[in-house]
């Protein structure tokens, strides 16, 4: 978790950053275990909404997340996609 994932929407916070699975170990089912592990311990700790932001479609909604808007990535040419955990 860090407070912004450098894109342009500082106002979206906190955000979940740098979900990442070695690719011998997807389909496991890891990430989605490690993404409630961190939305368990943030609504414990009454921290809600948390944002994310990511280029893959459908994998973030399997595990609760819902898109919300595009961001502009700092200094990327390309806008990215946020989604958000309530």
């Amino acid at each position: 978790m860090i407070e912004n994932d450098f894109h342009d929407r500082k106002d979206l916070t906190p955000n979940v950053c740098a979900v990442y699975t070695d690719k011998e170990y997807r389909c496991q089912g890891i990430a989605g275990q490690l993404l409630d592990v961190v939305v368990k311990d943030m609504k414990s700790k009454g921290i809600t909404p948390i944002y994310l932001i990511t280029d893959h479609t459908s994998f973030y909604e399997r595990y609760g997340w819902e898109f919300l808007c595009m961001v502009q990535g700092d200094n990327e040419p390309h806008m990215t996609r946020m989604y958000i955990h309530r």
